[in-house]
């Protein structure tokens, strides 16, 4: 909890105490004094994040809920209650499409994985202050998830010599470097990875209904030579069922996102990724007519999994391009 007392001659002692739900255990740490930090006033206006820069030491600290017991609006909820009992006023709140999507998540500063995860579709966000005026202390939360885990990165930007930001959880989890199995083998006799769960993908020829009904489907069907962006003849049943889809519509717009698993750099993994989505919208385009006005095309890399990179089968999974609907109408 925020602790204000007099010290020498009146100065405020300032402490930022906070306390995870579930089983966390903490993944980063670190401390720079003499910084300035972007703070997000607002969502995603076009071609930004409307922000203010705020001077001192800031102090970054990333934390895995393991479990599956914890949502991303029951960790928003919990650490925003904690913040407003500490004094600090709330500027922004908002969850994944109504931040921005895409824009506003790679507007953050995030860090990269295993650190911090964020699921582009199961996101939130919340940016608070402590008093007026830029040498007041702000704090930023991101929230997201990924398989059985919830990941949240908190940053607190303080004036220099106030108290550091503390983080606890409620109740103690597994170090990071621990196996799945929770508990550190004996040499020779580690347990293997549990494999990952099924993971469901609609029929090629549902992306329509998921577009309708999730705002994002996966084309299951798409083959890619291996550690290539080169995309296969086909013919592909999820594309067809897409492009029928938008040129029942013109006003209907998608963006084509694409997704690797976690092994290799994060800027291959990026450029990899972007180039076989953008491959997906030239087949789109060139091969079934869909006007280039109605797509779009990115890559995320590796930092939107559905599924474990610890087992073949999860890897296999984080390899996809999405279609995510941005008709908003």
């Amino acid at each position: 909890m925020l602790c204000l007392g007099a010290t020498g001659f009146g100065a405020p002692s300032l402490a930022l105490d906070l306390v995870l739900p579930g089983r966390a255990v903490q993944t980063h740490q670190e401390s720079r004094t003499g910084d300035r930090l972007a703070v997000p006033l607002d969502r995603w206006e076009t071609d930004h994040i409307p922000t203010q820069y705020i001077e001192g030491t800031i102090d970054l600290q990333s934390w895995r809920i393991t479990g599956g017991g914890t949502s991303t609006l029951q960790a928003l909820d919990a650490l925003a209650r904690q913040l407003g009992e500490a004094g600090y006023q709330t500027m922004l709140r908002c969850a994944g499409r109504d931040c921005g999507g895409f824009d506003f998540r790679f507007g953050l500063d995030v860090l990269p994985a295993p650190a911090m995860f964020v699921d582009l579709f199961d996101y939130r966000f919340l940016s608070a202050r402590l008093g007026q005026g830029d040498t007041a202390p702000h704090a930023t939360v991101l929230i997201s998830t990924t398989g059985a885990n919830t990941y949240a990165q908190i940053t607190l930007v303080r004036p220099e010599g106030a108290e550091p930001l503390s983080i606890r959880a409620s109740t103690s989890a597994p170090d990071p470097a621990t196996p799945p199995t929770e508990t550190a083998p004996n040499p020779g006799t580690a347990t293997p990875p549990t494999p990952s769960a099924p993971i469901t993908v609609g029929a090629p020829g549902e992306i329509t209904e998921q577009l309708m009904s999730q705002g994002h489907g996966i084309l299951g069907d798409l083959e890619f030579a291996t550690g290539s962006a080169t995309l296969g003849p086909g013919p592909f049943a999820s594309l067809t069922a897409l492009a029928a889809y938008l040129k029942g519509d013109g006003a209907r717009r998608i963006a084509l996102v694409g997704h690797t698993d976690a092994t290799g750099g994060r800027d291959i993994n990026i450029s990899i990724s972007r180039q076989r989505a953008r491959a997906v919208l030239d087949r789109l385009v060139e091969g079934h007519g869909v006007p280039r006005a109605q797509l779009e095309a990115d890559g995320v890399g590796y930092l939107a999994p559905i599924a474990s990179n610890l087992t073949e089968a999860g890897r296999q999974a984080n390899r996809r391009v999405e279609a995510v609907l941005l008709t908003t109408q």
